[in-house]
């Protein structure tokens, strides 16, 4: 048996609250920005994903008009970053809605640090800042769509493993619904099967 939720006949923020209930665990931009005035912004946004691939595109959503929007908008500039496990309360803290002239950075103690291709700047404790360059903005209802070019990755060294980035090093956090996050758990493997594997497709090498 199941329970069927009609969006048209809910009010939008309860049928937003159903959504990221199940639309889970979710990545987290945590993005940085400057505003036009050269404020700095900091904010995590849980609608996030790539993509592109070629070029390296990533797209996160700004639900409503927020800071790191307008910023975008103004500057065409950003930078995301990861958030691991061990700046949990960091990163729960830049959610909070402060006013355009504060800068969160100073706000909940996290160290800048510069960009090498973009003005945004870093977070220095974080293990991973991708640059990006406004690629598009694309608006839906109360939302809006954030797209970048990546224009640089820089990882720390501390969390990559035979040359690339392991999810046991990053441990990064994960949005759920309403408050709940989640922390990294167990890591599985399984290798992808190619139709030629399949019984029936397979013929061993020299048959």
């Amino acid at each position: 048996m199941r329970t069927d939720f009609d969006p048209a006949e809910l009010p939008a923020y309860e049928f937003y609250g159903l959504l990221t209930a199940v639309v889970l665990p979710r990545p987290i931009a945590w993005v940085s920005s400057l505003s036009a005035d050269g404020v700095a912004n900091l904010a995590p946004h849980s609608f996030f994903t790539v993509a592109c691939v070629n070029p390296p595109i990533v797209q996160f959503t700004s639900v409503g008009r927020k800071d790191s929007l307008n910023n975008i908008e103004a500057t065409g500039e950003f930078v995301v970053h990861l958030t691991p496990e061990a700046l949990f309360e960091q990163v729960n803290a830049t959610g909070t809605n402060f006013p355009p002239e504060v800068d969160e950075f100073a706000a909940v103690g996290l160290t800048r640090e510069p960009s090498r291709l973009v003005a945004p700047p870093r977070v220095a404790e974080s293990p991973v800042a991708l640059e990006c360059v406004r690629h598009a903005v694309l608006s839906f209802g109360d939302s809006t769509v954030v797209f970048g070019r990546v224009v640089d990755a820089a990882i720390d060294d501390a969390v990559l493993r035979d040359g690339r980035p392991d999810v046991e090093l990053l441990r990064p956090l994960g949005r759920l619904g309403a408050n709940q996050w989640s922390r990294p758990g167990e890591v599985v493997r399984i290798d992808r099967i190619g139709y030629h594997e399949w019984p029936g497709h397979y013929t061993p090498p020299g048959e």
